[in-house]
């Protein structure tokens, strides 16, 4: 009989391997809501405020989102950086509360509201106000709830019971408060300026409530008879010829201009004699198709030589307005670029036409009514329009046609293209229109405010008067003073403030520098009003502080509805007669409402002057928030509202196009969260370079879900390594093995650098030192090397302990340090080592990590080891393609340094055996392998026996 061998025992059962619960699936989408309803129940934020109380506080002012749809992916992006810059300053022992906001006014709320009533056939005109701002409330009220309960799902942490909505009460009556201030100072007028006008909301427009997009337009060139040229006679009987865009300006027409120093022509064209620039011919001859020869010209001359010369309109046959002369006037502004070097003026609709016709005594007209019409008594074209309405402006239509007939025509087409300011609620385009409105001047000095008295306007088309209530003078702004302008408060302001990134401030200075006045009243019904009496007889406003002190309180009790209320003769009291004063109707504009949320929020919540360390928006808000936020700070308390201003770019799909429903591009925050979980979400956010503009598609979340895996791995091999550890393991520093030394001191690096990322608010950096160091310095190096300690060691050998030791010292240091980043699975790793009903990881404090002193620092040589490692590595990988090993374990190296004992550089590579040598070489070893460590050892006989080591830890297990 033949003897059969006896099996090889196995002895997986006397191996410590790591034994962990925490499941390597992560199933956020199932899990964090779980999370949400714990933290709830524990009142995790109250609890924060009351841990933290008496620390440094650290405040993130919140820019208030519209309450108004679902969240986006900006609105994802934008809440999860401040909740992890919130966290992190936690984190780093400050009191750092949030409290969330939103902007519940204006008109994306109005117009939704007027989508319903236009989807029913009613116009929102007949409705009550009162009845129609209670809809806008309730309204708004929906979508904070529903954009409350989807911020919260993202992991962000806030006092969400009491957020600061801009329709509270206290708030409208703050925002008053804030306007009556500018007012009392003097710094308010109204006037009558051209400003953004959307005919199709039929109010005034900020700039940023504009986007724009190009367009296809009509263009036309017009003919304007000279009649009168005392500097250049000859050209008497000649025709000016302007180009534009705009045809639906020519019926409001006030002026022509001209560059004083650009040499004009007067030349044939076919029947008549042109004046163009001479610099243009070609460009006009293209145009207009008429021969304009070089040895047609009959003057030539500066533009100079124009003034004082008229012309007149051509529709100046209907008499009235039509039948005035229409001086030329010198325009610093026009050039040769495009067009024919002449520049038709319309004081009614355009910023350089209104400044320049203001110099001269050109008035506006207001021809054009709020809905884009021109007024019923204009003599040309009166009813008509509306001025958007391509068919209207067309090179057939009616303005073209009526000016085809006077033989002024020269030229139409419906092909220029160009860029054009659209509504970015409506998708409308807007237009520039003068109107009255109230405004916050830029230059006049801010000790002393005047006001002005009121006069009359004459002239609409057929001549008559149409008087506006308010003073044409008072569109200079108020008076003058000895004090610095709200511009250069604000310019200083700017400087005194830390911009991140750095380049922000030359944008945000650039647009503060060249602004105009800040038009700060809209024709709209839901917001708060311009509390206002102005006398009827002298136009100015009312300035008593009794006065502002009963509207203020008014405003506290019932709200801004107060103003709609019966209780106009109350508020004004005793000393003066409602019949004396017009009730102003206007209401702010949001970015004024949205512009007092420190006040209310910030001053409110904690004392008086109290700013907030930080803003955090997107790059657009250099011309919306952050800027209203500046000027009403700087024009009432004479500085910013914030310390610092971090400024993120948007979110954009996968190939860096911006996200539109056309486009089918749009990326769900919510969907993304219902699947894969807000964590992979946050990790996405943190990982990007978010001071620019930022790309997510499939596989950029795939890129973020890996980072998030190997992460999640990291913990797991932790908890389970450090299964049942205690403090009567643990090992004093000194007493550690150097690699154990080498890696706190790496650490002690990362720990530096991490705390200096987030003091910066660099968690792109911050990030990627935290999973570089799990991934590179932990997983690829420190948890190989010493898994054969782990395993395989005694658990009371010193060695094994030093490990477990650094494992624990690692593990609250690095779920403290992913806790801002990844809130719920932090969470999630800290409560399956260490279950609590009422603890959480969020309560911690930034690590304070074991000191090494300076003789025990191994850092340099360990580096040189780790560089070693890795061509030792490159050098087995052809042999292990080979087959010649199967392993590292099997081979044998020669390095050319021997940086530690060969015993110990063997562990470090993983090897059978290191010899020193000239360069790095591998054979295969002779060592049989030990089998339990697997080790190929030379104390080890036969492949399956036991070295010593293990022989003596299983003896003694």
């Amino acid at each position: 009989m033949t003897d059969t061998p006896a099996p090889a025992r196995d002895y997986r059962d006397t191996v410590f391997l790591p034994k962990t619960d925490f499941p390597m699936k992560a199933g956020l989408a199932a899990k964090e809501p779980a999370i949400l309803e714990r933290w709830a129940k524990l009142g995790i934020y109250d609890r924060l405020r009351e841990q933290r109380l008496g620390r440094e506080r650290f405040i993130l002012h919140d820019g208030p989102p519209y309450a108004n749809g679902d969240i986006h992916m900006g609105h994802a992006m934008n809440k999860v950086l401040k909740d992890i810059i919130v966290r992190s300053q936690s984190l780093m022992g400050k009191d750092a509360p949030y409290v969330p906001g939103w902007d519940c006014h204006g008109l994306p709320i109005e117009w939704k509201v007027e989508e319903a009533y236009r989807a029913k056939k009613l116009n929102k005109d007949d409705v009550p106000v009162d009845q129609f701002r209670a809809e806008c409330r309730a309204y708004a009220e929906k979508w904070v709830a529903v954009q409350k309960g989807e911020f919260e799902r993202l992991g962000v942490m806030g006092d969400w019971a009491d957020p600061y909505l801009t329709m509270k009460y206290d708030a409208e009556a703050t925002i008053v408060g804030e306007l009556l201030k500018f007012a009392e100072s003097g710094q308010l007028y109204r006037g009558a300026k051209p400003v953004m006008w959307s005919p199709v909301e039929k109010t005034a427009l900020a700039e940023a409530e504009v986007e724009y997009e190009d367009i296809v337009s009509t263009q036309i060139d017009v003919a304007f008879e000279i009649v009168d040229a005392p500097n250049a006679p000859e050209l008497v009987g000649a025709h000016a010829v302007i180009w534009t865009t705009t045809p639906w300006t020519i019926p409001v027409n006030q002026a022509l201009s001209y560059g004083a120093e650009i040499e004009y022509v007067c030349v044939l064209a076919d029947d008549r004699y042109v004046v163009i620039a001479e610099h243009l011919l070609d460009s006009v001859r293209t145009r207009i198709g008429f021969d304009l020869w070089s040895e047609n010209i009959k003057w030539r001359g500066k533009g100079s030589q124009l003034e004082g010369a008229t012309a007149r309109h051509p529709m100046h046959t209907l008499g009235g307005f039509f039948a005035k002369p229409r001086p030329f006037l010198p325009g610093d502004f026009v050039t040769t670029d495009a067009g024919t070097g002449l520049v038709h003026m319309s004081p009614d609709h355009g910023e350089d036409d209104f400044e320049l016709c203001k110099q001269y005594g050109v008035d506006p007209v207001f021809a054009v009514d709020g809905a884009g019409m021109y007024r019923a008594d204009w003599a040309w074209l009166g009813g008509q329009g509306s001025v958007i309405n391509k068919k209207f402006v067309a090179a057939d239509g009616p303005i073209c046609t009526d000016l085809r007939a006077t033989g002024a025509l020269l030229a139409a087409s419906d092909d220029f293209k160009h860029s054009y300011p659209h509504s970015w609620r409506s998708k409308a385009k807007v237009i520039f229109r003068a109107t009255p409105q109230w405004f916050i001047p830029m230059d006049a000095a801010t000790s002393v405010g005047t006001q002005r008295a009121s006069t009359s306007l004459s002239t609409n088309g057929v001549g008559d008067a149409a008087a506006p209530p308010f003073a044409l003078s008072e569109v200079a702004g108020p008076g003058s003073s000895n004090g610095a302008t709200l511009r250069e408060i604000a310019l200083d302001a700017i400087a005194a403030t830390t911009w991140i990134p750095a380049r922000s401030e030359n944008r945000i200075t650039s647009m503060v520098q060249g602004r105009p006045d800040w038009v700060i009243s809209r024709q709209r019904a839901w917001g708060v009003p311009i509390a206002l009496f102005v006398n009827r007889v002298t136009g100015q406003y009312l300035n008593d502080p009794a006065v502002n002190a009963r509207i203020v309180e008014a405003f506290r009790q019932n709200g801004a509805d107060a103003w709609y209320a019966d209780g106009h003769q109350a508020l004004l009291g005793p000393d003066y007669d409602l019949a004396d004063y017009e009730v102003v109707k206007d209401i702010l504009d949001v970015w004024f409402d949205s512009g007092c949320t420190h006040v209310f929020t910030v001053e409110a919540r904690y004392g008086e002057g109290t700013r907030a360390n930080l803003y955090l928006e997107g790059s657009d808000q250099h011309r919306g928030w952050f800027q209203s936020s500046l000027l009403e700070s700087c024009g009432t308390r004479g500085r910013a509202p914030y310390d610092a201003v971090l400024t993120h770019g948007f979110a954009l799909d996968g190939q860096g196009r911006k996200m539109s429903k056309s486009l089918g591009n749009v990326v769900d925050p919510l969907k993304i969260i219902g699947e894969s979980g807000a964590d992979i979400l946050r990790m996405w956010v943190a990982s990007t370079d978010y001071f620019d503009d930022v790309k997510i598609g499939k596989e950029v979340l795939a890129t973020a879900s890996d980072s998030y895996r190997k992460l999640r791995n990291t913990f797991r091999y932790m908890l389970g390594a450090l299964e049942g550890f205690d403090e009567s393991e643990r090992v004093a520093v000194s007493d550690m093995p150097e690699l154990e030394r080498y890696v706190l001191h790496r650490l002690g690096m990362i720990d530096t650098e991490l705390r200096q990322a987030a003091e910066g608010y660099e968690f792109n950096r911050y990030t990627r030192l935290l999973t570089d160091f799990a991934n590179e310095d932990l997983s690829a190096f420190f948890f190989d090397i010493r898994k054969d300690s782990l395993y395989c060691d005694a658990p009371g050998d010193v060695k094994r302990r030093a490990y477990r030791t650094v494992l624990d010292v690692l593990f609250h240091a690095l779920v403290r340090y992913a806790a801002p980043v990844l809130c719920f699975t932090a969470e999630e790793v800290w409560q399956s080592r260490f279950p609590s009903d009422d603890s959480s990881v969020h309560y911690l404090e930034w690590p304070s990590l074991p000191s090494l002193d300076a003789d025990d620092v191994v850092g340099a040589k360990w580096q040189e080891i780790r560089a070693l490692r890795v061509a030792v590595t490159e050098a087995i990988e052809p042999l292990r393609r080979e087959k010649t090993v199967r392993s590292s374990l099997e081979a044998e190296i020669t390095v050319p340094a021997m940086l530690l004992d060969a015993n110990a550089l063997a562990e470090a590579f993983i090897v059978a055996k290191v010899t020193p040598g000239d360069t790095v070489t591998v054979t295969r070893t002779d060592f049989h392998k030990c089998g339990r460590c697997w080790r190929h050892l030379p104390e080890v006989t036969t492949d399956g026996e036991l070295c010593d080591r293990c022989e003596e830890v299983v003896a003694h297990a």
